[in-house]
């Protein structure tokens, strides 16, 4: 099926370019062109429309726009943060958990196969961090602990205030990937604590290939580029300008939308896991819900395999994961999911929504996949 006959909701993947993102970007693919680091006009136009995205994305959590660092998106932001943390000295030690986006996790393993070392704890049945073994894990010679805000697969929100305090007092510098969280969750980097902080664009209805790293004063990370002295020379070479003046209106709608769409997300999203834990038989969410982050629901369903109950929902124009795009290739569920209880009789479901889902596309994916249930346990996946 395509088309407007789809029902999307794997927005926790990517979400559709908003229009006025589109209208604002296009200027800069053709009249706008000019290289923001030269001197004349048309470059200094170029240059506005930059540190206006920079500053309307500070603003938006809470910093200053000169600590905005634009990247390539959120895995260059992560890469950035923990590569450019460690590798300012020889050896030294840092701490992950084992639920973290392959962004994380495999920079992490990168970075202990070059001879650093690296602690990765575990998470309880909610998914969740807990401090005290964060604690725990620190040495004399630990210098980064990096713990996402919010888990991309379940949406379990972690204690991040409270292991970036017990950081802190240890002189730690804290790292965490935000990418599920802007636009859906309060972020504030003065409340949350931390040093550096991660976001794509393409997951608030921004473009693809554009995201930032913020990094707070006193904090320098090595630049894993060379070249010029674009961005104070932390991330250097010619910018994707028509993406971040894109990155730059996708927050601020979110600005002008979240007080009354976020909260609205976050009710279809209740609304959509209780109708599917009535409907479908033995269904069940996964993840702590009262510490979740709205426009994720991860349902568990048992007598079928996720991929085929995904394919089933895919014929029937729903479109929908049970995990990050980046376990795509896997057959197994993702360390997340299982250590959330996952069992291995059950399929999981994955459905995210935006701020511009519908309560029709809701109605129309319950009916749907309470149907897709049945006839997957029935062996009859396929549509009659």
């Amino acid at each position: 099926m395509e088309g407007s006959n789809l029902i999307y909701l794997d927005n926790a993947a990517t979400t559709r370019v908003a229009p006025e993102v589109f209208e604002a970007m296009s200027p800069f693919l053709q009249e706008e062109y000019g290289n923001p680091s030269s001197v004349y006009a048309l470059a200094g136009r170029s240059a506005a429309a930059m540190a206006d995205a920079r500053r309307t994305l500070a603003d938006f959590i809470g910093a200053e726009p000169e600590q905005i660092i634009f990247t390539g998106g959120g895995s260059e932001a992560d890469n950035l943060a923990i590569k450019g943390i460690m590798r300012k000295k020889d050896g030294g030690h840092m701490i992950t958990s084992a639920i973290e986006h392959h962004a994380v996790l495999h920079t992490c393993k990168f970075l202990q196969d070059e001879g650093y070392d690296l602690t990765v704890v575990g998470v309880d049945e909610n998914a969740m961090v807990d401090p005290d073994e964060v604690a725990d894990a620190i040495r004399e010679d630990t210098r980064l602990i990096t713990i996402m805000h919010s888990n991309n697969e379940v949406g379990t929100l972690q204690p991040l205030a409270e292991i970036a305090q017990i950081a802190k007092e240890r002189d730690i510098i804290v790292h965490t990937d935000a990418v599920q969280s802007l636009g859906k969750v309060p972020l504030d980097v003065d409340e949350l604590g931390v040093d550096l902080m991660a976001f794509s664009a393409h997951k608030i209805h921004g473009p693809q290939g554009v995201g930032a790293l913020l990094v707070r004063p006193g904090v320098r990370p090595r630049p894993l580029l060379c070249g010029g002295d674009q961005q104070e020379g932390l991330r250097p070479g010619t910018l994707d300008l028509a993406g971040i003046a894109g990155f730059g209106v996708a927050a601020r709608i979110l600005v002008k939308r979240r007080e009354r769409d976020v909260p609205r997300m976050r009710s279809l999203t209740d609304g959509l896991i209780g109708a599917l834990v009535e409907r479908i038989e033995g269904a069940r969410p996964l993840g702590d819900q009262s510490a979740r982050a709205p426009g994720i629901a991860v349902i568990a369903v048992p007598g079928v395999r996720g991929e085929v109950l995904l394919h089933a929902l895919e014929m029937r124009g729903v479109l929908a994961s049970s995990s990050s795009a980046c376990h795509s290739s896997r057959t197994e569920p993702p360390r997340s999911l299982r250590d959330a209880g996952l069992g291995p009789d059950e399929g999981a479901v994955r459905l995210s929504l935006t701020i511009d889902t519908s309560q029709g596309h809701l109605g129309g994916a319950t009916d749907t996949l309470e149907g897709a249930a049945e006839s997957v346990r029935h062996g009859r996946a396929v549509v009659q």
